[in-house]
């Protein structure tokens, strides 16, 4: 919870992109660039996963450029297509034939303008051959001989929907495949015509079907074919009112015998509210496909490659072929064939995630290829509450994976959120067919990694400077340098840590004093505690406070430090050798000399900011403080410049010790063992190898009470180094207490009652 508070303005800002993201998925504030993110991250996973494998099943009958040398300009004359389409049905035994043009003006070539310019000019005046010429001109009309071609055959004609505030119509429309209350009252289910332009009535009523050609391009949109209407709806009043199919689904309808069309609606819903469409589903004998569609009614076009002749994804066949008979009898039996064009003059070249010039005509192939094999992408509808858990969980994990680590784990936490939302957009899209948003997650956790990062930028610059002005004057530059790498692991927050305590006291420093100048004083504390301080810092250790003539410093915090009490060890064994150095250089400048105490404590203790309001300072307190406070003084009792508990000797065992004592010191009621170092591991202990062994009996027998062994112990330590005031003071304490009865509450420890 600490880390929570303390990073809460880090995590707000790296959600603020996540509540921006959800406004665009719900629709209160939609974002264009993220609109256009996803049509490119659409397009290029279509493209990445298209078959480009040529459909036997579908054949184009292309009215192209060489075609439209050997034929002429279009339009053809109609008697042209009549025998395109016999060609097509009856000596190719195609399956269903399909026209992607319009046939709105009747075949320029008229036999009713021809038989009356007869009537007017050469056969003025001879009525009986006008009239045997009028009754034989039926047979040849070209719209009458391609209306007659067209009777009886698995044919669906094209014809275009229109919207105007005055509704317009031309030609006319087949019968709708759904009635106007196919669908619940409350929601436009598909979109919305009120006027058409359909082939002329002749060819209208030859041909047994037909479908519009529509293709919605929103004007807001970038103009790329992704989606065209399955079913629309007209309203007009000049056709039959109802739902009406496309080319694409009239033709694929009359290839599988689906005569059944049942609109699939979602469960559930808001009470009293229509449900939304889901699919559209079409039942013939090999069973029911249902067809995906958004709220337009409009299909996701499953594009199987490039378009064009050299696409691979259909066989291309120039119209002018089929017409003049140069395919060999069946060669398209039992194929969709669809006439359509390629040719640039004609104008029906679309721009569609495959290929920025696609021929229309294989739109409608790549639907009809589409519903044949069941591949159909869609959008489901619960898009938007998939996007925004996404959302939500992407965005939490980012706003506490980025604002509670370090910057290489928070480069990994975003890559790994980008990875894992891509890779189930993905798993989705390849496996379920399901087309969900990944624009807004994507930009989302962009914006987020940058606001998190600046954001991160900028406080950790504040709190390095922070740390260093609150650290910087009493801990190492050296430590100082470790914590800004990561500011927010340190604070000024109060905890209980295993630390190594320092006291470290001038002796004699107040009789001193009061011979010395004030400036001159300064001086020499200055001196003395830059030294001093240079030599804690050195050895990582954190300079608390000086008090008077006394310097406090502790080992282990705010930088973690598990060998604290070694490093505090060898910081006081330097520090007794520089005022040595000290008293040389004033020893010949005529300075007084000083001497020091130093007590060593090691153990839990309380550490962080801590003061009054007017004054705070980054210390320690507690129990084994005050200890190390206590035991600094002791010194002086033993002859030696440094005391440490046993606690630190434990804690550093690579160095050579000499026990002192049991004591008991002001203010404690537990005996504490106490120590001196006297040399480290790597170094040799002054005098006799045996010295210390020989130590450690003589304090063993002292407090077994065995006072003739301890003397007798004691006498060749004496002989080696009779002056050394720790041995002095025992053979006192063994030749009292060899004067005295044996005491059975005996526990060998010296109590002192002052420092």
């Amino acid at each position: 919870m600490s880390a929570l508070r303390q990073h809460w303005a880090r995590i707000a800002i790296t959600l603020l992109p996540t509540v921006l993201a959800l406004a665009h998925a719900g629709g209160l504030w939609r974002w264009s660039f993220i609109d256009a993110l996803d049509h490119f991250i659409y397009d290029t996973r279509l493209r990445a996963t298209m078959p480009r494998t040529l459909d036997p099943r579908i054949v184009i009958v292309d009215i192209d450029d060489a075609s439209l040398q050997q034929m002429g300009q279009w339009p053809w004359r109609r008697d042209q297509l009549a025998k395109l389409t016999t060609e097509v049905i009856d000596r190719q035994q195609a399956l269903v034939l399909g026209f992607d043009v319009l046939f709105v003006e009747p075949d320029s070539f008229s036999t009713r303008d021809v038989v009356q310019r007869l009537a007017e000019g050469p056969l003025a005046g001879q009525p009986q051959i006008v009239e045997a010429i009028r009754r034989f001109a039926p047979q040849l009309d070209p719209d009458a001989i391609f209306a007659s071609a067209l009777a009886g055959r698995p044919v669906a004609l094209g014809y275009y929907f229109t919207r105007s505030k005055v509704p317009q119509a031309r030609g006319q429309l087949p019968a709708p495949v759904l009635p106007p209350d196919s669908f619940p009252e409350g929601r436009e289910y598909a979109t919305r015509w009120n006027g058409f332009v359909g082939s002329i009535p002749t060819l209208a009523q030859g041909a047994p079907a037909g479908g519009f050609l529509n293709v919605l391009l929103d004007a807001d949109q970038d103009g790329v074919v992704r989606s065209v209407p399955l079913i629309a709806r007209y309203i007009g009043q000049v056709a039959q009112p109802g739902y009406y199919e496309s080319l694409a689904l009239a033709v694929f309808r009359k290839a599988t015998d689906s005569r059944a069309l049942v609109p699939v609606f979602a469960p559930g819903g808001a009470s009293g509210s229509a449900p939304p469409m889901q699919s559209l589903a079409l039942a013939n004998e090999a069973g029911q496909l249902r067809v995906p569609l958004d709220a337009g009614a409009s299909i996701l076009v499953p594009y199987r490659g490039p378009g064009g002749a050299n696409g691979g994804s259909f066989r291309h066949v120039p119209a002018a072929d089929v017409i003049h008979g140069s395919l060999a009898p069946g060669e398209l039996k039992g194929k969709i064939v669809l006439v359509g064009s390629t040719a640039p003059g004609l104008e029906d070249l679309r721009s569609t995630p495959a290929g920025a010039a696609f021929p229309g005509v294989e739109v409608h192939a790549n639907i009809i290829s589409g519903l044949l094999d069941g591949r159909l992408y869609g959008v489901p509808d619960y898009v938007v509450g998939y996007e925004s858990i996404v959302l939500v969980v992407a965005g939490l994990a980012l706003a506490f994976g980025l604002s509670l680590g370090t910057a290489l784990r928070a480069v990994v936490i975003a890559m790994l959120t980008v990875a894992a939302a891509v890779g189930l957009n993905a798993l989705l899209f390849v496996q379920a067919r399901l087309v969900l948003p990944l624009g807004a997650t994507l930009a989302m956790i962009g914006a987020a990694f940058v606001l998190n990062m600046s954001w991160g930028y900028l406080v950790e610059a504040r709190a390095s400077r922070r740390l260093a002005n609150l650290f910087g004057t009493y801990v190492p530059r050296e430590l100082v340098a470790e914590m800004q790498v990561d500011p927010t692991r340190y604070s000024m927050r109060a905890q209980s840590k295993e630390l190594t305590v320092m006291f470290c006291d001038m002796r004699g420093f107040t009789r001193m004093a009061e011979h010395m100048a004030p400036v001159d004083l300064q001086d020499f504390l200055n001196e003395v505690f830059s030294r001093l301080t240079q030599v804690i810092s050195a050895h990582r250790g954190t300079v608390d406070k000086y008090i008077g003539d006394c310097v406090m410093a502790f080992w282990g915090a705010p930088v973690d430090t598990p060998n604290h009490a070694e490093l505090a060890v060898r910081a006081a064994i330097d520090m007794t050798a520089a005022v040595r150095e000290l008293n040389e250089i004033h020893r010949r400048s005529g300075r007084p000399q000083i001497n020091v105490g130093i007590g060593l404590n090691s153990g839990v203790m309380s550490v962080g900011d801590m003061g009054s309001a007017i004054r705070r300072s980054y210390t320690v307190v507690g129990d084994a403080v005050n200890l190390a406070s206590r035991i600094e003084g002791l010194g002086v009792h033993y002859g030696v410049e440094i005391v440490a508990t046993e606690a630190t000797k434990a804690l550093a065992p690579s160095i050579a010790w000499q026990e002192l004592d049991c004591v008991r010191v002001q203010g404690k009621l537990n005996v504490v063992r106490i120590f001196t170092p006297v040399a480290g591991q790597h170094e040799s202990a002054p005098g006799d190898p045996n010295e210390l062994d020989r130590w450690n009996e003589v304090i063993s027998a002292y407090r077994a009470q065995d006072w003739p062994r301890g003397q007798a112990m004691l006498a060749p330590l004496l002989a080696m180094d009779a002056k050394k005031v720790l041995y002095q003071l025992y053979e006192q304490r063994l030749a009292s207490q060899s004067l005295q009865p044996t005491d059975p509450d005996w526990d060998g420890a010296t109590r002192f009652e002052s420092k």
